[in-house]
């Protein structure tokens, strides 16, 4: 197909954001898609994932993953359709999953070998899942749980952020091995799903009462294993409330992610030493390999309704600066998604 007929518009950084990222810090271009070469495809991007951590993506820091260069396409995982093929392993029609960037069309070489764009079926599960539970966020919650926090039959877990992408998935693979679970999330709305919905076993309204006061109720025998997401005062609070060997699962740090000064480290960190406990961080790249078999034991429970799978979305990539912030501001009610164009 000629392609140039085409017109991508992309989200570049303008400029590293200081605090919560503003429409300045962004720069819309529109250009014409180009023809492919051969070893190519072209992807039309239907939905692409909002997560926490492109926030860190945008900072000029060392990390996990290098920092989006002033001038580059924001970096975000998508589901598209390939439109267009010159590579033997992509044909024209197939579905497939990859880092697309914050655009319409996504076009390059796909290797051989490797991971690149993985093919996903949508007769299998709807496309939104797979950015979701069978996605970077079912993956995390999945590996992080078994592989760090290692939750035993009987045990209390519990889960910040848990009406979240991460947060939802982590409570209901725990409700599935035998856990107590209960989970921390803003409001009543989002709790009474979390209960009533998702099957745990209780929820703390950070917004409506004390943390403290809720851990007290909800876990009087003590936390086994804490699955992290947002850091700050909420983690400082669990870590007076852990067991004795007790993990602590640190996946993000929503709370901090904007701070225009120092993040705030916890201060009663001196209870891991008491209670002969640890604190891991996880990042889901480390598990890229085993990705399969997360995403075999993930779908095996949504096949069978054991788990559930709640997609927040928002319509066209124009909205992309508003949806990211609904992040960091507690507006979504499950795992975010922008929808660039119809499925």
């Amino acid at each position: 197909m000629t392609t140039n007929v085409l017109e991508n518009l992309q989200f570049r950084l303008a400029a590293r954001p200081v605090g919560m990222v503003k429409d300045s810090d962004w720069q819309q271009v529109a250009e014409p898609v180009r023809e492919l070469a051969d070893g190519e495809i072209l992807v039309k991007v239907l939905y692409l994932s909002m997560d926490p951590a492109m926030r860190g993506w945008m900072n000029d820091a060392k990390s996990y993953i290098r920092p989006v260069a002033i001038g580059e396409v924001m970096r975000a995982g998508g589901v598209g359709v390939v439109i267009a093929s010159k590579s033997p392993r992509f044909a024209v029609g197939e579905h497939v999953f990859g880092t697309t960037g914050v655009q319409r069309y996504w076009i390059g070489p796909v290797a051989e070998t490797g991971p690149s764009f993985l093919k996903v079926d949508p007769a299998l599960a709807p496309l939104t899942t797979y950015l979701n539970t069978l996605g970077m966020p079912g993956m995390t919650a999945y590996f992080g749980l078994l592989e760090s926090g290692q939750p035993k039959a009987g045990e209390t877990v519990l889960v910040s952020g848990a009406a979240g992408a991460v947060g939802q998935t982590v409570g209901q693979v725990a409700r599935q091995l035998g856990c107590r679970v209960v989970g921390i999330a803003g409001g009543k709305e989002k709790c009474d799903f979390v209960v009533k919905e998702l099957g745990f076993d209780a929820c703390i309204d950070y917004k409506g009462g004390s943390v403290r006061d809720g851990l007290k109720e909800h876990c009087p025998q003590g936390v086994d294993v804490y699955f992290d997401n947002v850091g700050g005062d909420i983690l400082d609070t669990v870590l007076t409330r852990i067991n004795l060997k007790a993990r602590i699962v640190i996946c993000g740090a929503i709370s901090q992610y904007n701070n225009t000064t120092p993040v705030k480290g916890p201060a009663n960190y001196l209870s891991l030493l008491v209670n002969r406990a640890r604190m891991e961080g996880i990042v889901v790249f480390d598990y890229a390999d085993r990705y399969h078999v997360g995403m075999a034991a993930l779908g095996q429970w949504l096949k069978e309704g054991k788990i559930k799978s709640k997609e927040d979305i928002v319509q066209g990539l124009e909205n992309f600066p508003q949806a990211l912030n609904m992040l960091f501001e507690g507006k979504n009610f499950g795992k975010l998604l922008l929808q660039v164009a119809p499925a």
